[in-house]
């Protein structure tokens, strides 16, 4: 076989296997610290890195993530900008304690602090980083360039300097204050949970459901009743609430002793279900109840009543157990009476706060401690976790008469997402930052940033901030930032600390680790008299470190002071929708409080990754393919692919689905490669042809005429222009769309329509014109496409700086010179390629050739069977001239032997008018039908005058050509003779001759040789210029004349279309029979065969082709006169055969290349020197031999 001047390009390519080539050889070079290195000085594009926490392995979400971040900081690199990109590491918090709660077996907050604190952190900093390494190597495979060496920790004692400073400022600013919030608590991990930790995790929970009496303080015959599914809120009731614009109705209760209720009365089925069925009868009704009073809910506020338990009534019985309103009682469940606990409601809290029940910053009923357990408060039920405890308040209940009704209530209940166990809700003093008083604020710089999608800025982040609550900041745990806050016991003297230096003036003390074992035992002496302040408990929420990183990863304002400020908003951030009421909404609340700004200027929101199965994915349900198995059987390009190619990078969900990234290897990724192989190949021919070496030139591409290369490399700078507008607006999904088609234009029409081109079938200075138009576009595509798949576009790129030429002016980051073609700039739009007039050729071309395949498939005619005769049939005379223009090309496409364009729609084609259902049901509303039964009543004279006026008025809307309305063309032509399609816009339609004849199947007969002669090729592992021999044998006829027939049938296809075959094969095919001669065959290897069926109704059978290594012709005649003539009389006495034999297995055995690209060889044998000559005694051919 010969040589490549490429290496590496077999027909069978690892994409994998080559990624970690590629992987290996940035490793080599420091392809990353390198690229930073030379892009120092241009203008920083900042980006934040949301922390992850490293207590557990990447899963597709983080991939997912990774490759939309890495897809645009390296096109911001390649576009002319410094991009640093730093890992960062969220450290603190929940998941961290939680693993050393369940190492540990801690139960409670009391174990930790007997264990001591400082022995607690140590554990939880112990397992920080427990995946790091793997991590890092499996962001690293997936083609992400990210430092890991300068990574940020939420941990290091710098970052939590600077958290200091942002608590500070805020504090400073009066944005920050202590007080009550009922939050969403987790009773195993000891800590209230932000909304959005609690929206994490809903189930649906069977919980106990209670109707309770609360009889009225002035007739306590008549209670109120209330129904709640929290029983063990009830020892800590402060008030009931109802609706005051509702109606309710005191009733007799016939079937509970006649007792006396106040409900709702759209609620009276809570107490009498029959109530709800609709065959339940007046009468019936009167049996279960009577109805001795109606009120307005406004009349039964301020009433009074029993309370339940007397735990708190000592000590709110002055303000407490009243009746009071608010709108939040509905109608939709219970009995339209909410009984009011303010410590474990958030509603609950408001709503008491709002009628002085109780007192902002006073202490509440909160007979719950840290854990979950009553405290002494409530008698009978100290110790007992609170949820456990339902059933037996229900039943105490039961046996004081308190308890009408008790039934089990299904419903969808938050769970902590850690210890999934349920949440309670519950009061905790917090500190908070106060969010209310910023919301316009907030909304303003909302309206500054920009996010893909659009609606999730506009929409959900928008409501939110609009009804943003001041936020709880503190969280009662050991292993965080502690707030920097020292108070005095009364908690009248405050004072905040922004540093290390600030702590030291105040205390004497200087430290060099922040954590809570370093820093709560340090006091600052009052100012005010107060004695020593001490640091208050609480440690920071892990969202507000995350939140304060864009200050503290860089050590600001302590440090890179100017850095900061240069570049603050960020140019970019990207994570998942979960961080709506997160990391974006942390980010925007810190940026406001301290600058009044947002956090950064562009954002892209991706959706959930999901099984397949549409469930959560599951190690546990194992619902989901390892993501190192897909890495390794794809590649990670594929991968990146499919994932930024997904609804996912539109805020949808998806389904992962290992199917779709096979299907992007097969319909993108080896088309491109197969696309550059053909490249090789015909390089390597053209070289080998030619003697001489390629060498890139643009300027050889920009000069040429030739129809297709105007269109391609016009189509490909509309790629790169195309990828810029989408990639500066962050539209990732809309490139790869994009890229699949082009690789389709590429592989399928533009190599397709070249290939005998860049085969030298026109001579080599069009081959060599078509090589270079070809390399410009794989160039464009390598740099182009570079951000999206690093590992190819590398590959690609280091085979094919092989053919640039490099001289030392070039800069260091020039195409050839550049060790990696991410160093290399991407490519602008270049005006000289632009030709919009030939991609809308070309355009054209595609879909009436689509067309054509489209109805061969309709009457199932095979592709290479010619057709006579195809008629094209168009709506716009720029259709029609694009396709008179191109005609050679839709001929050769279509495999017809003629063509007519027609713009006659009205003799060939039936005429219908059609919504444009995109966007026509959205005009005409309610008019849909009517308008449409006026459409299709319309006649062929109408449509017409309607394409020629281009709009329509019916039923009050004026409705347009291409816009609101089509025009359907359907061909009404020989139905039996011709199969028609149409494109979806009715403006093409194309109809195919379907007859055929002995003059159709010859052709068939020769392209069917061609092709298996190429597939046999192919299959052996040939290269393009490596010479075989081809011959056929008939076989399989049932008699010699049937084989007979098939041979003269086969013969007469072959000579009639010797000229075509030999463009394609370089010679004809030869009868076995007549040319592979018993001596000759001991010389010939088989390289291949294949038998082909026949394909024709003229003659039955098969044929078998065969290749061959090439092997010379000898004339025996003409060599046995060179032995005569060289040997004396003497020494050929015994004659000369044995030399003539001699002679021929030597030129059998020699080098065939070797010995016809000489003129001549000499050869000593038996003391006698003979000289054979070329075309005399031996020829390339085998037709010399005799």
């Amino acid at each position: 076989m010969s040589m490549s001047r490429f290496a590496d390009i077999g027909d069978k390519f690892s994409f994998s296997g080559e990624e970690e080539k590629t992987l290996k050889y940035w490793n080599e070079i420091k392809a990353f610290e390198t690229s930073l290195k030379l892009s120092e000085g241009r203008p920083e594009y900042t980006f934040y890195d949301g922390p992850p926490f490293a207590t557990g392995l990447p899963h597709y979400g983080h991939f997912l993530a990774g490759t939309i971040k890495d897809t645009v900081t390296r096109y911001a690199h390649q576009t002319g900008h410094y991009v640093s990109r730093r890992f960062g590491w969220d450290c603190h918090g929940l998941p961290v304690e939680y693993e050393i709660d369940k190492k540990l077996n801690i139960t409670g907050r009391q174990m930790v602090l007997e264990m001591g604190v400082d022995k607690y952190n140590a554990e939880c900093r112990g397992i920080v980083q427990r995946y790091t390494a793997e991590w890092r190597k499996q962001v690293t495979r997936l083609g992400r360039w990210i430092d890991f060496d300068n990574d940020y920790k939420t941990m290091d004692p710098q970052f939590m300097e600077s958290v200091w400073w942002v608590f500070k400022t805020m504090f400073d600013k009066d944005l920050v204050y202590r007080g009550y919030k009922v939050m969403p608590y987790s009773c195993p991990c000891g800590t209230p949970l932000s909304n959005f930790e609690a929206g994490l995790n809903y189930k649906d929970v069977n919980d106990p459901a209670a109707v309770v009496t609360f009889p009225l303080t002035t007739d306590e015959s008549v209670s109120l009743l209330a129904w709640t599914t929290t029983p063990w809120t009830l020892p800590s009731n402060l008030a009931l609430c109802v609706n005051a614009n509702f109606d309710y109705v005191k009733i007799v209760d016939k079937t509970r002793n006649n007792q006396v209720f106040i409900i709702l009365e759209k609620r009276l089925g809570q107490l009498f279900p029959e109530v709800n069925k609709a065959d339940c009868t007046e009468e019936r009704k009167q049996e279960l109840y009577e109805v001795v009073q109606r009120m307005k809910g406004s009349e039964l506020v301020g009433l009074t009543y029993k309370p339940l338990f007397p735990f708190f009534q000592a000590q709110y019985g002055s303000t407490s157990f009243r009746v009071v309103a608010d709108d939040y009682v509905t109608e939709e469940g219970g009995t339209g009476i909410v009984h009011q606990a303010p410590a474990f409601g958030e509603d609950d809290y408001r709503v008491c706060l709002a009628n002085q029940i109780i007192a902002k910053g006073e202490d509440l009923p909160c007979p719950v401690d840290h854990n979950g357990f009553f405290t002494a408060e409530v008698e009978g039920f100290v110790g007992r976790a609170v949820k456990e405890a339902d059933n037996d308040i229900c039943a105490l209940l039961k046996s004081q008469g308190r308890l009408v009704m008790k039934e089990v209530y299904n419903h969808s209940y938050p769970f902590c997402w850690r210890s999934d166990t349920p949440l309670i809700y519950k009061a905790v003093p917090s500190w908070f930052v106060k969010v209310e008083t910023l919301r316009e604020k907030l909304l303003g710089n909302n309206a500054k940033t920009y996010w893909v999608p659009a609606f999730v800025k506009e929409k959900r982040f928008h409501n939110w901030l609009a009804d943003a609550k001041d936020w709880a900041i503190s969280r009662n745990r050991f292993w965080g930032t502690p707030i920097p806050l020292w108070v005095s016991d009364d908690l009248e003297e405050i004072v905040a600390v922004g540093s290390v230096e600030e702590l030291y003036e105040l205390s004497g003390v200087r430290v060099s680790d922040l954590h809570k074992e370093y820093v709560d035992q340090i006091q600052i002496p009052s100012k005010r008299g107060k004695g020593m302040l001490k640091r208050v408990e609480e440690v920071f929420d892990c969202w507000f470190e995350s939140g304060s990183m864009p200050y503290a990863q860089l050590h600001y304002p302590f440090e890179n002071k100017e850095r900061f400020e240069n570049n603050f908003p960020a140019d970019f951030i990207a994570e998942g929708i979960d961080q709506t009421r997160g990391w974006f909404y942390t980010l925007m609340v810190i940026a406001t409080c301290l600058f009044d700004k947002p956090a950064f200027k562009n954002l892209i929101v991706n959706g959930l990754v999901l099984a397949a199965d549409g469930r959560k994915m599951s190690k546990r349900l194992k619902n989901y393919p390892d993501p190192q198995h897909v890495v390794t059987s794809y590649g990670a390009d594929a991968m990146r692919l499919y994932l930024i190619n997904s609804p996912v990078v539109r805020a949808d969900t998806l389904k992962f689905q290992e199917e779709g990234v096979s299907e992007v290897l097969r319909g993108v990724m080896i088309p491109w490669y197969q696309t550059f192989r053909f490249f090789t190949q015909a390089v390597d021919r053209w070289e080998g042809e030619t003697k001489k070496v390629f060498v890139a030139d643009a300027q050889v591409a920009k000069s040429s005429t030739n129809d297709v290369d105007v269109w391609i490399l016009a189509a490909a700078q509309s790629l790169v222009q195309f990828v810029h507008t989408e990639m500066q607006a962050y539209r990732l999904y809309t490139v790869v769309p994009r890229l699949v088609s082009f690789i389709d234009e590429l592989s399928k029409w533009y190599v397709r329509l070249n290939r005998f081109r860049m085969k030298g079938d026109q001579g080599d200075e069009e081959s060599v014109v078509a090589l270079q138009v070809l390399f410009e576009v794989l160039k464009t595509m390598a740099v182009i496409m570079a951000p999206f798949t690093p590992f190819f576009t590398e590959f690609l790129y280091q085979q094919l700086r092989t053919l640039v030429p490099v001289t030392e002016d070039m800069p260091v980051d020039a195409f050839g010179k550049a060790a990696s073609v991410h160093f290399v700039m991407l490519p602008q739009p270049d005006a000289t390629f632009t030709n919009p007039l030939a991609v809308s050729r070309f355009q054209t071309l595609q879909e009436a050739v689509t067309l054509a395949r489209m109805a061969r498939e309709k009457r199932r005619i095979r592709n290479n069977l010619p057709l006579k005769d195809v008629i094209v049939v168009v709506g716009k005379q720029e259709d029609a001239d694009a396709l008179q223009y191109l005609q050679s090309y839709f001929l050769a496409e279509t495999n017809a032997w003629s063509f007519q364009i027609s713009t006659d729609y009205e003799r060939l084609c039936s005429l219908k008018i059609t919504p444009n259902f995109a966007v026509f049901g959205k005009r005409v509303g309610n008019k849909n039908k009517e308008i449409v039964a006026q459409l299709n009543a319309m006649s062929k004279e109408d449509v017409v005058r309607f394409m020629q006026e281009k709009e329509l008025t019916l039923s009050g809307f004026t409705l347009k050509l291409d816009e609101d309305l089509m025009v359907k063309r359907e061909f009404q032509g020989d139905n039996k003779r011709y199969e028609a399609c149409a494109n979806d816009a009715g403006t093409v339609l194309v109809a195919i001759d379907t007859t055929a004849d002995e003059e159709l199947f010859s052709e068939l007969r020769a392209r069917s040789v061609v092709a298996a002669v190429q597939k046999l090729r192919k299959s052996a592992g040939l290269q393009v210029s490596d010479r075989v021999e081809m011959y056929y044998e008939v076989v399989g006829c049932k008699d010699a004349k049937e084989t007979k027939a098939m041979e003269e049938a086969l013969a007469q296809s072959l000579t009639r279309h010797q000229e075509m075959i030999v463009k394609r094969l370089r010679q004809v095919p030869r009868p076995a029979a007549s040319f592979l001669t018993a001596t000759e065959a001991v010389y010939r290897a088989e390289v291949a065969r294949e038998t082909l069926k026949e394909v024709d109704i003229v003659a039955k059978g098969s044929f078998v082709l065969i290749l061959t290594k090439p092997a010379l012709g000898v004339s025996r005649a003409a060599v046995q006169s060179l032995v005569e003539a060289t040997v004396s009389a003497e020494a050929a006495a015994g004659g000369v055969d044995h030399w003539v034999k001699a002679l021929t297995a030597y030129l059998h055995s020699v080098d065939y290349a070797r010995l016809v690209s000489v003129p001549q060889v000499s050869v000593h044998l038996d003391e006698q020197t003979f000289v054979l000559v070329r075309d005399v005694h031996y020829s390339a051919s085998p037709a010399l031999s005799e």
